[in-house]
């Protein structure tokens, strides 16, 4: 009976469309940015709705440039955390670059009033605010 549920409550797509389509609606769900997850040759996006808990298997770690927020962005090949509602916690495996040094991105946040505002926060508390618009997909 425990193990049905836990099947129930535990999504995994295998293969890079099938996780990339999982990992774009899961955005989309919890009110996030389609494009801040720029995966590439995703091997697994799994997903366990009772906790929120959700992680991302990729070949190799890859970089991407958010032109519009003037960031370099590293994404290990593995990235797990918790997403809520306009908000992903406790997040691992992502990095961006702040002058000469890589500090690791430990939450995401949208704005719960209409400012059109995402904020990323640093495990060192460092906290940086952007347009949404910055991460839009495409």
């Amino acid at each position: 009976m425990e193990e049905e549920r836990k099947k129930e409550e535990e999504v995994v797509h295998k293969g890079h469309e099938d996780g990339i389509k999982l990992a774009a609606s899961l955005l989309e769900e919890f009110d996030l940015p389609r494009g801040l997850l720029p995966l590439t040759d995703v091997i697994e996006v799994g997903f366990v709705r009772s906790t929120g808990y959700m992680w991302i298997l990729q070949r190799s770690k890859t970089e991407h440039v958010f032109k519009a927020a003037s960031r370099l962005v590293s994404y290990d090949a593995k990235i797990h955390g918790y997403m809520e509602k306009k908000k992903i916690q406790k997040l691992k495996g992502v990095k961006t670059k702040e002058l000469m040094l890589w500090p690791p991105v430990s939450e995401v946040y949208v704005d719960d009033l209409p400012t059109g505002k995402i904020r990323f926060k640093s495990l060192a508390g460092v906290t940086r605010t952007f347009p949404l618009e910055a991460f839009a997909a495409g």
